[in-house]
């Protein structure tokens, strides 16, 4: 616990899912947390079980809610010592029906979402930046269409690809900072998101629950969705001590997809 005492974690996409499971094992390590988000009363649902949380609403897309995050979270907690850019979302259609608005639309969320945040934070990020103590880190939730190509979500992949590039672009230009930045690649993780995923699938095609569940899955040698739980356990350990040297890395936690 003593490696989180006192570090503040802002995790943007905090109110639910990923992010949720992320800010509650972070919390019982000893982290503040702030959480970010556009669901503001789902911010505030997770922060009031956590012992230190702050909650903001924020829309990543925006340059103004970012730096009024990182300004209010600051105000509120102190300066932030670790980004987990979690905010992101993916629409499914034919690559011939995607207009132009719904493609700038996943690069905002997923790709400028995660720059405007980072960007944001970086002047906590980089405070004392010789101190080789400080434990900075960043930590971008991407996923396996950050690594591979998927029909049907060509945005989405396109701008998870770009969030992996921004990863590693970051971490060689701080490598001889106290700041490491890396990706973790989930493949389908059982989320509310997710589930809106399968209720399309089963408006579109007739399937059932369970048949829209395995077509998800099929590529996953283990053949099941991935936990949120199981994705915050590798934040918990890209965010500990013991992660220092590993930085620029694309981590897939997808049961052996990638």
């Amino acid at each position: 616990m003593a490696a989180y005492t006192d570090k503040h974690v802002l995790i943007t996409g905090g109110g639910s899912g990923i992010g949720a499971a992320i800010a509650r094992l972070l919390a019982k390590e000893g982290a503040r947390i702030t959480l970010a988000g556009r669901r503001l009363d789902a911010l505030q649902a997770v922060a009031v079980t956590l012992p230190h949380a702050f909650s903001c609403h924020t829309d990543v897309t925006r340059e103004d809610d970012c730096l009024r995050l990182a300004a209010r979270a600051r105000e509120a907690l102190g300066p932030v010592d670790m980004v987990i850019a979690n905010a992101g979302g993916a629409d499914s259609q034919p690559f011939n029906r995607v207009s132009a608005a719904s493609w700038q639309a996943a690069i905002d969320v997923n790709l400028t979402g995660t720059f405007l945040t980072i960007r944001a934070c970086l002047p906590d990020l980089l405070r004392n930046e010789a101190d080789n103590s400080g434990l900075r880190r960043i930590v971008c939730i991407a996923s396996t269409a950050g690594v591979k190509g998927y029909a049907y979500v060509v945005p989405y992949v396109a701008a998870k690809h770009g969030v992996v590039g921004l990863v590693r672009a970051l971490a060689a230009e701080y490598a001889r900072t106290p700041l490491t930045v890396n990706a973790v690649c989930p493949g389908y993780v059982a989320t509310p998101l997710l589930e809106k995923t399968i209720a399309n699938i089963i408006a579109k095609t007739g399937r059932t629950a369970e048949q829209a569940t395995l077509e998800l899955v099929k590529n996953n040698p283990q053949q099941r969705l991935i936990e949120p739980d199981e994705i915050a356990a590798a934040v918990l350990w890209l965010c500990s001590p013991a992660a220092r040297s590993v930085t620029g890395q694309a981590i897939a936690v997808a049961g052996g997809e990638t």
